[in-house]
């Protein structure tokens, strides 16, 4: 599979990290399942993949709302998290991401914009061994409204120096295209 970039001339890249960069969704659902398995509440495969780009904290929230449960937002996250990092050992790159990720890297600034926490995020990047490509981590807990807001992404612009114009955002979910286009940022949808 070969993405089919939108025409323009753009001085970086931002990458969402899960699904997009890191084929990583599978191995989180079943950190999820898990974790959350655990105290007796359901989660769909459906609702998890629409769920993508809201962090780990707002996903718990939202499901103790939706049905009517009381788990510790933190302990659960942290649950989910061990559970994910018990089988990053499996952990593959996304080729055709990959691919810009090698292309681009040293000719214009890289950035990942994810709704996952810096740590998820760091243990992935270096499972993949491109930890050092990326001249900026923007990750849940460094901005206050998640995708489809665009705050995560006109960060790491503001990080990298670039206008947000000139940025071309790599990612899975429609969340995450939506955070993109309010943030007046051309994108590329990586199929999932």
């Amino acid at each position: 599979m070969k993405l089919q970039l939108p025409p323009g001339v753009f001085k970086a890249y931002l990458f969402d990290c899960d699904g997009t960069i890191a084929d990583s969704m599978p191995l989180h659902y079943i950190a999820w399942k898990r974790a959350l398995g655990e105290w007796n509440c359901a989660f769909s495969e459906d609702r998890f993949y629409a769920w993508g780009g809201m962090s780990v904290a707002e996903i718990i929230s939202a499901l103790n709302r939706e049905h009517g449960l009381q788990m510790p937002v933190a302990q659960v996250a942290a649950r989910k998290e061990e559970l994910y990092f018990e089988n990053l050992d499996q952990l593959k790159g996304v080729p055709a991401v990959m691919e810009h990720v090698e292309s681009g890297y040293g000719r214009l600034p890289l950035g990942v914009v994810s709704g996952s926490t810096r740590d998820s995020v760091t243990r992935s990047l270096a499972a993949l061994k491109i930890l050092d490509r990326f001249d900026t981590l923007v990750c849940a807990g460094d901005y206050q409204k998640s995708k489809p807001d665009p705050e995560p992404f006109l960060l790491a612009a503001k990080k990298l120096g670039v206008a947000p114009g000139s940025c071309l955002v790599f990612e899975d979910a429609d969340m995450g295209i939506q955070a993109a286009t309010a943030a007046g940022m051309a994108s590329v949808k990586v199929p999932t």
